[in-house]
């Protein structure tokens, strides 16, 4: 899934290599061991093929101060089930489950301005702009919840 254009389009904007796929599952792993959180693989329930992920991270990344300390939900899924709902369905389960753990009643998400789909799915669940910059000198969309708002 990470060697395909399609997907990393929006994401980093080019293919990922096999060691660069191979340390985002560890850093997956590396979250739940640590964390008590972390991305969860999706599996289409006819094929029981591996479809996308979906999840909460905490990468320390070097941006806005704003989203610092704070659950990341991100989701990525395989070309072929684009425009098919998962996503939503993904993204949903993993929402409840966040509502249902953290202590912090926010979360957030960075999108590529471009990604409609990415940010109507993220629209869906109460997500909603509050900042935009650049990320690895690409454009950025920032995106926060606030779970008792929605809940």
């Amino acid at each position: 899934m990470w060697s395909d254009p399609v997907v990393t389009r929006f994401i980093g904007g080019k293919p990922s290599s096999e060691q660069q796929t191979w340390s985002r599952l560890l850093v997956y792993a590396g979250h739940w061991a640590l964390m008590r959180f972390g991305y969860w693989a999706v599996e289409e329930k006819a094929s029981r093929e591996f479809i996308g992920e979906v999840g909460f991270a905490d990468f320390k990344r070097d941006i806005d101060p704003l989203m610092r300390d704070v659950p990341e939900l991100g989701w990525a899924f395989a070309s072929r089930v684009h425009g098919r709902g998962y996503a939503t369905e993904a993204v949903a389960a993993a929402v409840a489950w966040g509502d249902a753990r953290f202590k912090s009643v926010r979360t957030v998400c960075l999108i590529h301005p471009e990604n409609l789909a990415s940010i109507r799915v993220a629209q869906k669940f109460g997500y909603r702009e509050f900042e935009r910059s650049l990320f690895n000198d690409r454009p950025t969309l920032f995106f926060e919840r606030l779970a008792s708002a929605v809940n």
